[in-house]
C-alpha cells in the first residue's frame, strides 16, 4: 500500500511539544533572577491560579507528575490500608499503580460498550464494604458517564477522583471537571498541555486543598514557618521553569483545542460510512467536550493479528504514532505482582477481574495521537484515506 509518501506525511504532522508563546523568554528571565524554585518565585503559583480558573474551581495544586497527582489525591483522603479502589481495566498503568503504591487494592472495572471509559453498571456490581474510592478515567479526553458514576459513589458514600491526565479543560454536560471530589492531570510531553513532566490536582473542597498543599510541600501549611512540618508529606513541587512553560501553554490551549476538535470531527466523519470501522463519540450535544488527546478507532471485524497488521501498514504509510494501545490492567503481570504482594500482606486473595468488554476492545483498537489532529485539514483527509485503504487491504477488500 502506497497512497502517500511516508516521509512527506510524517513531515506534515506537527511535532509536539512545541513553544506556543514566550516560553524561551520566560525561561531566560527565571535563569537571570535565580528564583528557580516555586517557593521563591511566582510562575507556578500563577499557573495554579489560572489552571484552577480554567476548571471553574478555587484550587489547583501543581506537583511533579500525573502519577504523583493520583498518589497525592489518594493520600489526603486517609483511606484505610488494604481498602479497595475501583479503577478502569483499560487505562494507563499509573491509575492502578498509585493505589497499589499506598497499600490499597485496585479493583478492575469493565469498559462501557461503545466507549473506552468506565462502565457504571459494572461499577455498581463491584462496590462493596471494602470500597474506599472510585477513580474513573476520562480516557483519550472523552468524558466518563459521571452522573451515573457519581450516583453509585454517593450511594456507597465513597469519594471520586477523576483521572483527567488526558483531559485538561474538558466539560461534562456543561460543567467543568471535577464533577467528583478531585481531578488529577498530567503535563508529560505527549499531553495537550505539556511541560516535559508535571501534574496537578484540582478540587472545589477547601479542606482537601489544604491537605493537598501540605502533602506536596513536606507537611508545611500556608503561612507556616519553613521548618514547621505539621503533617506527613513530601517535596513534590514543580520548578519555576515548568510553571512558566505551563503558563504559556495554558494561554494557547483553547485555540489549539479548537483545531483538534475540528479535525477530530472531520476525521470521524470521513470514517463514519466505512463498515468495520467504529469511532467512539468525539462530539457531544449535551454540553460535554472531548479533550482530543487520542483519536480512537475500533475494528471489530478484525482478529488481533489482522489488527496488528493494520497498525503496521499505518506505520509504513507514515502514521508512526499509530498505537494498538494499552495492555489491559487486569492482565498486566507487573501490576498484578504488586497487587498480589499487597493482598498477601493482608492475608487476602487478589480480587478476580471480569472485564469481557475490555478483553474484546484491546484486540480491536488502534489510536492516533493528538499531533494528527493538529495537522492541516488536507493532511487529516489523507490520514482518513490511509486508514480506509489499509483496513480494506487487511480485511480482503470486503469493506465498502
Amino acid at each position: 500500500m502506497s497512497i502517500h509518501e511516508p516521509t512527506s506525511l510524517q513531515e506534515r504532522i506537527p511535532r509536539w511539544p512545541r513553544q506556543t508563546g514566550d516560553e524561551q523568554g520566560l525561561l531566560a528571565e527565571i535563569l537571570a533572577t535565580e528564583a528557580w524554585g516555586s517557593s521563591a518565585g511566582h510562575f507556578v503559583h500563577d499557573f495554579e491560579d489560572a489552571f484552577a480558573a480554567y476548571h471553574d474551581a478555587p484550587h489547583a495544586l501543581a506537583c511533579a507528575n500525573g502519577t504523583i497527582a493520583l498518589i497525592s489525591a489518594l493520600s489526603v483522603l486517609d483511606l484505610p490500608f488494604g481498602s479497595e479502589v475501583i479503577v478502569p481495566s483499560y487505562t494507563f498503568i499509573a491509575t492502578a499503580a498509585a493505589p497499589a503504591f499506598l497499600g490499597l487494592v485496585p479493583v478492575f472495572c469493565d469498559t462501557l460498550p461503545g466507549r473506552y471509559t468506565m462502565d457504571p453498571g459494572a461499577l455498581a456490581q463491584l462496590v462493596g464494604p471494602r470500597t474506599s474510592a472510585i477513580v474513573p478515567v476520562h480516557l483519550g479526553g472523552a468524558p466518563c458517564e459521571m452522573d451515573e458514576i457519581m450516583a453509585v459513589a454517593r450511594g456507597a458514600g465513597v469519594p471520586v477522583i477523576e483521572d483527567a491526565a488526558q483531559a485538561a479543560g474538558i466539560r461534562y454536560k456543561g460543567r467543568a471537571i471535577p464533577v467528583g471530589d478531585m481531578a488529577t492531570f498530567s503535563f508529560q510531553s505527549s499531553k495537550n498541555l505539556a511541560s516535559g513532566e508535571g501534574g496537578a490536582i484540582v478540587t472545589r473542597d477547601d479542606e482537601l486543598a489544604s491537605r493537598l498543599f501540605s502533602f506536596v510541600n513536606v507537611g508545611r501549611v500556608p503561612g507556616g514557618a519553613w521548618y514547621d512540618h505539621r503533617t506527613f508529606g513530601m517535596n513534590l513541587r514543580l520548578s519555576e521553569f515548568q510553571g512558566a512553560i505551563l503558563r504559556e501553554q495554558l494561554k494557547a490551549h483553547p485555540e489549539l483545542q479548537k483545531v483538534r476538535r475540528d479535525n477530530a470531527e472531520r476525521l470521524a466523519a470521513a470514517l463514519a460510512g466505512v463498515d468495520g470501522i467504529e469511532v467512539p463519540p468525539v462530539m457531544f450535544d449535551d454540553g460535554s467536550t472531548h479533550g482530543q488527546h487520542l483519536f480512537l478507532m475500533r475494528f471489530p471485524t478484525l482478529t488481533a493479528d489482522r489488527r496488528d497488521e493494520l497498525a503496521g501498514l499505518l506505520h509504513a504509510a507514515g502514521l508512526t504514532g499509530a498505537s494498538t494501545g494499552y495492555v489491559p490492567l487486569h492482565r498486566n503481570p507487573a501490576l498484578l505482582g504488586q497487587v498480589a504482594k499487597v493482598c498477601e500482606a493482608l492475608g487476602r486473595s487478589v480480587p478476580e477481574a471480569h472485564c469481557p468488554n475490555t478483553d474484546r476492545l484491546v484486540d480491536e483498537t488502534i489510536w492516533l495521537p493528538q499531533t494528527v489532529l493538529l495537522a492541516d485539514p488536507e493532511v487529516v483527509d489523507a490520514v482518513a484515506d490511509i486508514v480506509v485503504t489499509a483496513f480494506r487491504e487487511v480485511s480482503g477488500g470486503a469493506s465498502s
